[in-house]
């Protein structure tokens, strides 16, 4: 059976990370391993983590929970971190206030893969934007193809979000973030991730869902202009500079007709 290990980072997250656990503790998927690395909060975080590591004790449920609560570099460390401790055959990042939208989703996507059928690089899914009561805002504006996903189709924008990705743990235990990068690291780890797969001829698999409820306002809406000049460079790094400007040539393009 697949193993899914999931990686929350938190720091002073308390008034979003009840509902990621919630989401999390309701899995009717058995096969999971909950890595939850906390960079030292200062607020009741860890106290609601930590009940949340007993509760799941007590109901001696299989769900496997370890925490973690030490000083980090920032966001994408403490995921190097996770990606070290993980043992399951897939990895997702599931960032505090994030949910998975139904009791099983997990279900879902372990079943997307037929008995006898090689594991996929990558499972992926579709995207949910959510307000802070779980009301569904919209669809996210980027969405991934059913068939063909490659690395080379994020040159249009990050067309999978980066917690409806799930990488299988090999792949991400080659390929880890890039910490020269600060709001972009995402991004540029899918695409490698992505190449990885290709390198080893693994497929790229959608499981036909939405598979994450994403909560509006995240750590690159906070810090936009940074992260477009970052996603810029990591554009510029993988596709070429002719290709990256003529792509944003064409979004600005689209922007300006859409209005």
């Amino acid at each position: 059976m697949i193993k899914f290990s999931i990686v929350t980072c938190t720091f002073n997250a308390a008034t979003v990370v009840g509902r990621t656990l919630d989401s999390i503790r309701h899995q009717t998927y058995p096969y999971v391993e909950h890595l939850i690395l906390d960079g030292k909060s200062t607020d009741s975080t860890l106290q609601l983590v930590r009940a949340y590591q007993t509760e799941s004790d007590e109901a001696e449920t299989e769900h496997e929970i370890i925490v973690v609560s030490e000083s980090d570099s920032g966001l994408y460390d403490a995921m190097n971190k996770g990606i070290g401790m993980a043992t399951g055959d897939y990895i997702v990042f599931l960032n505090a206030g994030d949910v998975l939208p139904s009791e099983n989703t997990l279900e879902f996507i372990a079943g997307s893969v037929g008995d006898g059928e090689q594991l996929p690089g990558v499972l992926y899914g579709d995207t949910d934007i959510v307000d802070m009561t779980g009301r569904f805002l919209r669809y996210r504006r980027l969405y991934p193809p059913k068939e063909g996903l490659s690395w080379r189709s994020f040159s249009n924008g990050m067309l999978v979000c980066h917690q409806a990705f799930y990488a299988r743990t090999d792949l991400a235990k080659r390929v880890l973030y890039n910490l020269n990068y600060r709001f972009s690291a995402d991004v540029d780890w899918c695409i490698r991730i992505m190449k990885e797969a290709e390198q080893q001829q693994l497929p790229l698999k959608h499981v036909g869902a939405v598979i994450v409820n994403y909560l509006d306002g995240g750590m690159t809406t906070k810090n936009h202009q940074a992260s477009l000049q970052e996603r810029f460079n990591v554009m510029r790094h993988h596709y070429g500079l002719p290709m990256t400007l003529w792509k944003h040539f064409l979004f600005v393009f689209r922007a300006i007709f859409k209005k």
